[in-house]
């Protein structure tokens, strides 16, 4: 495995040899997933790690390689602990970008999806990560997708999906529905360059609403990290707060024949009396010819659509500070019908919060003090000052604190916030006019997707019975082959007529299928719950084995999934769990559980925070890799690998052909920075291992890493250090073995005691980080720390130094498997482990046992201890006893031979000695 030429490392080799044998192993051993019988001791010892898996692009790029070298070094690691691993991997392979590459190289999504899907199964085994490839699964298989339709159809029975006109964006030259990725910065379509418009469509929903306070309760007890949790439970938004009524002056109301009043939803019900305007979203139902003054409503609607187009992929591109217009009507006070408010169309207000309408109090809100700057609404005074006497005056107050005695608040000047806002609520309420309730910024899940590739929507409309379920045999409604894609014209789905037409199922006659595919978060929304049963044809999955294995014990995965996708996996698991489709309640009556494995699934859905359905009881969010980047210093160009170039004289980067030092940064990796590193390229230049044990070493893994390979020769050098001391143990065999040394340790060295102690600080490290705290610099640190130790051994027969080095190789197999077994093996060969009474075994270094932590050895023998003389340190006592007595180390410190210069007083008496 060293390279007789070079002395160094031939990880190609090594590589080779270790992917074959592994390959071999696991061709002896086929097993169906879920074939072993679910004992009480199967269920206690499983450990469901699951990283989140990728879209096919077809090519790894670094933070493939940073999660999935996390998840393969701690599904190792597990099952070197005992555990019943569980660790698999598919594909979520729906979604735009296949559909966009079908369109642009002319190739079908299907054949560029299994292309991209080999490539990248081939570049994650460069990596050497293990994976249950047994329990893959890919989204974009009809066998998968099956049963993603069946949600759905679960869902819409038990009331969960509807179907209502919800706003999109619309290119009115291509004809067609854009995705909000779709939209460029300036609000135009990425393909034809028009303005994109926003237009409502018949679409689908799922009620994640109803779930919304569950949702948010449940966060509480996961062990996630907090900032995750905190996104997720600002996303869902709980809002207590006030519903008021604003009547519209008679005059318009019934002139129109519209609403006779406008309902906002306020989370300061104590600032009611600064109200300066009433703010709607563009597309409230007041917006419209009927309910608006003739003379203002064209202006309006047109100025009203801008606001709404400017707002198209989900950006904030209205002109001005804050965007509106007014509407020409007026709205009444609650609490004061004498005062007239008017109601304007307002950019930052949403039709899916609330009541699509919020009242606008510029002397407490910042936002709606900048609209009426930007549209001079005239200004109320404020209502509400600070409880402090003498804070500073601002010109907008945003905090709570008591309402002003001023007329404007009437009898509640004087109160606090909080009691001021319930007594105003309930003065309202009384008047018919108020209610207290609570809002969520949680809105519901839009399914629906008008494109290909993806899941058909599985609903036949009928002109006589409606929206129609699929029937459950005839799943799945697989996608026509050979469609027309061109990314114009609506859904590529309606223009396939022999797929479109079909029957009712209800009564018969002729109807058409639904042209939309779901929303490609659903595909991701239950694949963990697949994988416990991935080959099932008679439904999604086993109840019994879904329950044995949930809830998740570890999901790693990036940050950035962070809000959607963890919300919309929690959603559906906690539907699925509602219905009976997997827990304990579930399976209390199957005859394939005998009583004592009931108990171990109860246990287990039970134990530790995840509840109710919770899907993942641990998560481990990565940060991202960030690349080398450089930038011309004149022009701010990125530069290109070859316009860069090492100087030969002080190892720094020039602008090649110049002397120019380029700006050096780390950046996000993408292809216009020109820093994007290929993980291929990385593994053949220095080895798998090598780049896993620097991928894992240069940052903890929920901090953004700084690649930079010209450090990674260090861990090549570690490689061979380790090697090196494999080789010398072989050449020179322990005399005697552990077990029985153990039992006559008062006879050992203080070397021996010293590396026997080295050995187990470094097992309980390296435990604790892959087991608690994920700090694998620290676990590699360790292992460095311990591989220098084992390095300065003298005596190196006696078993210690081999049970040392046992605990090393073994402790570092899970991060550099290819290393680590190779090392087992060599070391086994020599007879240096088996001299020191180690079994070896024939199955390779993860057939072993992780060390065992002997907490005893942790204690330090001999210490060093440093003499302080009138305070001054002046020496050191090195390996001193531990306890001895004081007066013993005050005789040793005096007896020093430093120690006469300091201690011989002027009037031959002695200083003080501390310690």
């Amino acid at each position: 495995w060293i390279d007789a030429s070079t002395g160094k490392l031939n990880s190609a080799a090594l590589e080779a040899k270790w992917r074959a044998r592994w390959a071999e192993a696991k061709a002896r051993d086929v097993r169906t997933p879920g074939g072993d019988p679910l004992t009480a001791e199967a269920i206690d010892r499983l450990f469901y790690i699951l990283v989140m898996f990728p879209y096919p692009s077809g090519a790894l790029h670094m933070g493939h390689v940073r999660v999935y070298t996390i998840s393969d070094t701690l599904a190792r690691f597990h099952r070197m602990r005992g555990k019943r691993v569980v660790h698999p991997m598919g594909w979520d392979a729906f979604g735009l970008p296949a559909e966009n590459a079908a369109i642009e190289r002319g190739v079908a999504p299907e054949e560029w999806t299994q292309r991209n899907i080999a490539a990248m199964k081939e570049q994650l085994a460069r990596i050497l990560v293990d994976f249950d490839w047994d329990r893959e699964v890919t989204t974009c298989d009809p066998a998968y997708y099956k049963w993603t339709q069946h949600i759905f159809l679960q869902l819409l029975k038990h009331g969960m999906v509807y179907r209502k006109e919800a706003v999109v964006n619309w290119d009115p030259v291509d004809n067609t529905v854009l995705a909000n990725e779709q939209v460029d910065k300036d609000g135009r379509s990425w393909r034809s360059g028009a303005p994109v418009e926003r237009r409502k469509l018949e679409q689908w929903f799922a009620r994640t609403t109803a779930y919304a306070q569950e949702l948010l309760e449940d966060l509480d007890g996961l062990d996630w990290p907090e900032h995750v949790k905190s996104m997720q439970s600002n996303w869902i938004g709980r809002s207590e707060g006030a519903e008021f009524e604003f009547a519209l002056e008679p005059a318009d109301a019934q002139a129109r024949g519209g609403p006779t009043a406008v309902t906002v939803f306020t989370s300061r019900p104590d600032t009611l009396f600064g109200v300066s305007y009433v703010a709607i979203a563009p597309d409230h139902p007041l917006v419209c010819e009927r309910c608006l003054p003739g003379e203002r409503a064209a202006a309006v609607l047109a100025r009203a659509r801008e606001i709404a187009n400017s707002l198209a992929g989900g950006g904030d591109r209205a002109q001005g500070a804050r965007a509106g217009v007014f509407t020409g009507l007026w709205a009444r006070h609650p609490l004061d019908a004498a005062r007239r408010i008017p109601v304007y169309v307002a950019d930052y207000v949403l039709s899916e919060y609330g009541t699509g309408a919020v009242m606008g109090v510029p002397a407490h809100d910042v936002r709606d003090h900048e609209f009426c700057v930007a549209n001079a609404v005239p200004m109320c005074e404020p209502v509400v000052e600070p409880e402090a006497a003498g804070a500073a005056a601002q010109s907008v107050f945003s905090g709570h604190g008591v309402l002003r005695r001023v007329p404007a608040n009437g009898g509640f000047g004087g109160l606090p916030s909080a009691d001021a806002g319930r007594q105003i609520v309930a003065a309202a309420a009384a008047a018919g006019r108020a209610k207290a309730v609570v809002n969520y910024r949680l809105r519901d899940w839009l399914l629906s997707r008008q494109r290909y590739w993806g899941a058909p929507v599985p609903v036949i409309h009928c002109p006589s019975c409606g929206p129609v379920p699929v029937p459950e045999a005839d799943l799945p409604v697989a996608l026509p082959r050979g469609a027309a894609l061109s990314g114009r014209g609506g859904s590529p789905l309606s223009r396939v007529p022999e797929w479109l037409n079909c029957k009712c199922p209800a009564c018969g006659g002729a109807a058409t299928r639904d042209t939309d595919t779901l929303d490609t978060f659903v595909d991701s929304s239950w694949y963990f719950l697949r994988y416990t049963d991935p080959h099932n044809a008679r439904r999604p999955f086993d109840p019994v084995q879904a329950s044995a294995a949930m809830p998740v014990d570890l999901y790693v995965g990036g940050v950035e999934h962070a809000i959607l996708h963890l919300l919309y996996a929690r959603f559906i698991s906690k539907f699925l769990w509602k219905t009976g489709a997997y827990g304990s309640a579930a399976v209390a009556h199957d005859p394939a559980l005998d009583e004592d494995a009931w108990v171990a699934i109860a246990h287990r859905e039970q134990a530790g925070s995840a509840r109710r359905g919770e899907p993942f009881k641990r998560l481990l969010t990565q940060g991202m890799v960030h690349g080398l980047t450089y930038k011309d210093p004149a022009t701010g160009r990125f530069l290109r690998p070859g316009e860069v170039e090492i100087s030969a004289a002080d190892g720094k980067p020039r602008i090649a052909g110049t002397d120019t030092a380029p700006a050096a940064s780390f950046e996000k990796m993408s292809k216009s920075k020109h820093n994007g590193v290929d993980p291929c390229d990385t593994v053949d230049s220095f080895g798998a291992d090598a780049t896993r044990l620097h991928m894992l070493y240069l940052a903890p893994p929920q901090d953004v890493l700084e690649w930079d390979t010209q450090c990674i020769v260090g861990m090549q050098r570690w490689i061979n250090r380790v090697g090196r001391l494999v080789d010398a143990a072989g050449a020179d065999p322990a005399r005697g073995t552990l077990d029985l040394s153990l039992t006559n340790k008062a006879r050992w060295s203080a070397e021996a005691d010293e590396t026997y102690r080295q050995t187990h600080i470094a097992i309980q490290r390296v435990t604790d980080a892959l087991q608690a705290s994920f700090s694998f610099n620290t676990a590699i640190a360790a292992l460095m720390e311990l591989t220098n130790h084992l390095a300065t051994v003298g005596n190196r027969r006696h078993p210690t130094f081999a049970h040392g080095l046992a605990c090393l190789v073994k402790m570092l197999s899970p991060m550099a498997p290819c290393v680590g077994e190779e090392l087992w093996e060599v070391a086994a060969a020599s007879g240096c482990l088996a001299a020191a009474g180690i079994d070896c075994g024939p199955a390779g270094v993860f057939a072993q046992q992780w060390p065992a932590l002997d907490k005893a050895a942790l204690a330090a023998k001999r210490t060093t201890v440093v003499v302080q003389i009138n305070g001054k340190v002046r020496f050191r006592l090195e390996d001193v006893e531990v306890g001895l007595e004081a007066e013993a180390l005050a005789g040793m410190a005096t007896e020093h031979p430093r120690a006469k210069k300091w201690l011989a007083a002027a009037s031959g008496g002695q200083k003080a000695v501390a310690k």
